[in-house]
């Protein structure tokens, strides 16, 4: 691969992001819930483990919201009007970010829930 190809790909992404992050209200939401993670990460001053899972499941929680807003815009693209097909395949993305999202508030609820019972 050649060295502008790869950088351009980086630029491109940072574009793919930028322009999730402006137009998607949830993973704006994703993304406050991600900052408030990590600052309590660095408040408790969880372990090395802790700070991996936690790491783990923001940026898989982030990775899927992008991949379901790409599902979105593509079945938005190919079928403009209202199918049943196209709403099962965007409700489905959804579906998939929704399912890890509950599975990484359970996580930092495992972590989080006994630091603060400690200091209450």
């Amino acid at each position: 691969m050649k060295l502008r190809k790869f950088m351009l790909s980086f630029k491109y992404a940072g574009h793919g992001l930028k322009d999730v992050f402006k137009q998607e209200q949830n993973f704006r939401f994703h993304t406050v819930a991600a900052v408030l993670t990590v600052a309590a990460g660095f408040f408790f001053r969880i372990s090395v483990t802790e700070w991996l899972i936690i790491l783990i499941a923001i940026g898989n929680v982030m990775a899927l919201e992008l991949i379901n807003t790409a599902v979105e815009r593509t079945v938005d693209l190919i079928s403009p009007e209202n199918h049943p097909l196209a709403k099962k395949a965007k409700d489905a993305g959804a579906a998939s970010v929704l399912v890890f999202s509950i599975a990484a508030a359970i996580a930092g609820a495992v972590i989080f829930v006994p630091k603060l019972i400690s200091i209450m």
